[in-house]
């Protein structure tokens, strides 16, 4: 009896392992039935309904990449609070979308939680091909834990009423003196033809973007300089600073910009312009075709109101202030992608997202579905048909535009071509901050109380609230604010990260 129940005990064993070695079997298959890595990619969306793992479009994206895709949406609205609190779970995705050199994301790089890919990108063809500038303006204390998301880094120009330039016979400025006479012609000779003294030189807001760039112009140093002996010092204490004020202060004094520019709300700033009561803007050159349409739109018997330009040429020569030139990185974690191999994988899947196919797939979906071409240029097929547009809607925030962008747009007007044309000429122009990737402790805690500082005492040097003597103490102030402390620790930095 007991050697009946020991048979009948290995047999139930046998066909137990049997069974497991079964079910093994077919996990490996299961596993083995696709050899492309999976690839998690947390980035945001703009829409209520973003792209299903479905969508034929992905679909397509992961067979040319040659991997398989597993899109982690996140509501831009709650964009923070999920970076933050994914994070903070450690089960992060292989590629993360980083909105911003935050504390936190600088906190998980000092904990190694993002692998460091300036050794790597050299090896993909589109990677490599990343703006020096941008690279690092998007790094962190010189190393690169990202890649950036491509945006125009010369953006920023002149707006100009091409209508008033051509009622007063005046070519478009080159040079400063040129801009300033340009400003007393639209204040002084009546350039909309309506016999009153209803118009003005240049309006600005109380967004300080327009005056950072003028003061390239003369020379200035984009937030920091670098003096003869390689040390970094802040713009405002550089020689052609005064110059740059004085000419902002006659501005002022002789009415060329408008005198409520210190509280006038940024949302009214192109109002003037559309409104036909100021000339000039100095701005992002792409909202000259937004000024531009609404005018037209207003008077459509002025087709061709508003041109632009980059800067106008100082004393040393042409320069300008750059964006940072980019929107958010895409990082690689090191909890997801352990290995090197692992990490050389998820690089191809980013390089290859930079092809024109692959921009032209996220940013317009599929050719004769989600658009088509005719006569050689694109339209949309999208428009009234949510569903389609759900199809794509949002995968173009996995794409960098490296080296460029490649996707579809519809026919260009001749002054939106003139802004494209003219931000590829700034980057020949622009200024680099060598001091961008730089992370300093003392500004994370004291930063906003430094620029305050010196914001309003050039704000109150051109409205002459105070002189020169207010300006020297207004440096005073700064420095014993934290401001020697935060030169200091800026140049430690700049010489450890050897950013020269």
């Amino acid at each position: 009896m007991i050697r009946k129940y020991i048979m009948i005990c290995l047999i139930t064993v046998i066909i137990a392992l049997v069974g497991c070695s079964d079910n093994e079997s077919a996990n490996n298959e299961s596993d083995n039935s696709s050899d492309r890595m999976n690839i998690r990619v947390f980035v945001p969306t703009f829409s209520t309904e973003p792209p299903k793992d479905s969508s034929p479009v992905l679909e397509e994206i992961e067979e040319y990449t040659d991997k398989d895709i597993s899109m982690e949406w996140v509501p831009n609205s709650n964009l923070e609070d999920k970076f933050n609190i994914t994070l903070s779970s450690g089960d992060l995705p292989h590629v993360m979308y980083i909105p911003s050199k935050s504390p936190s994301f600088i906190s998980a790089v000092e904990d190694g939680a993002f692998w460091e890919l300036g050794p790597y990108l050299d090896d993909y063809p589109n990677l490599s091909q990343a703006n020096d500038i941008i690279l690092n303006n998007s790094s962190v204390n010189g190393e690169i834990y990202g890649v950036y998301r491509s945006r125009d880094l010369g953006r920023n120009g002149v707006i100009i009423r091409k209508d008033w330039l051509d009622n007063l016979g005046l070519e478009e400025p080159e040079t400063i003196n040129q801009f300033y006479d340009m400003l007393k012609a639209f204040t002084e000779e009546d350039p909309d033809g309506n016999g009153e003294d209803d118009t003005y030189g240049m309006v600005v807001s109380k967004f300080e973007g327009p005056w950072d760039a003028m003061q390239t112009w003369f020379g200035v140093p984009n937030q920091w300089g670098e003096d003869d002996e390689g040390n970094l010092y802040p713009f405002f204490l550089d020689d052609h600073y005064l110059d740059a004020l004085n000419f902002f202060k006659q501005l002022y004094d002789e009415g060329l910009v408008n005198d409520d520019f210190a509280v006038m709300d940024p949302a009214q700033w192109s109002d003037e312009v559309v409104a036909g009561k100021a000339g000039v803007q100095v701005n992002v050159l792409d909202e000259g075709h937004r000024i531009q349409e609404k005018m037209i739109e207003a008077d459509p018997d002025n087709p061709d109101p508003i041109t632009v330009i980059t800067a106008a040429e100082g004393p040393d020569g042409l320069f300008n202030l750059p964006t940072s030139g980019y929107s958010g990185l895409l990082a690689i974690s090191k909890t997801a992608v352990k290995t090197e191999e692992e990490l050389a994988e998820v690089l191809d899947f980013l390089d290859k997202l930079n092809d024109e196919e692959m921009q032209i797939m996220a940013e317009n979906g599929i050719e004769g579905q989600h658009y088509e071409m005719v006569d050689g240029e694109y339209q949309s097929l999208v428009e009234d048909d949510p569903n389609l547009q759900s199809e794509y809607d949002g995968l173009n925030q996995m794409l960098m535009y490296l080296p460029e962008a490649k996707s579809l747009t519809p026919e260009t007007t001749e002054l939106r071509q003139l802004e494209q044309d003219l931000m590829l000429e700034n980057e020949d122009i622009v200024v680099a901050n060598p001091a961008e990737a730089l992370i300093s402790d003392v500004y994370s805690k004291k930063g906003q109380q430094l620029d305050n500082i010196v914001l309003d005492a050039r704000i109150q040097y051109i409205t002459g609230q105070i002189d020169e003597a207010g300006l020297d103490e207004a440096v005073e102030l700064w420095m014993q604010s934290g401001g020697q402390e935060y030169i200091d620790e800026i140049n430690q930095l700049y010489q450890e990260a050897d950013l020269e």
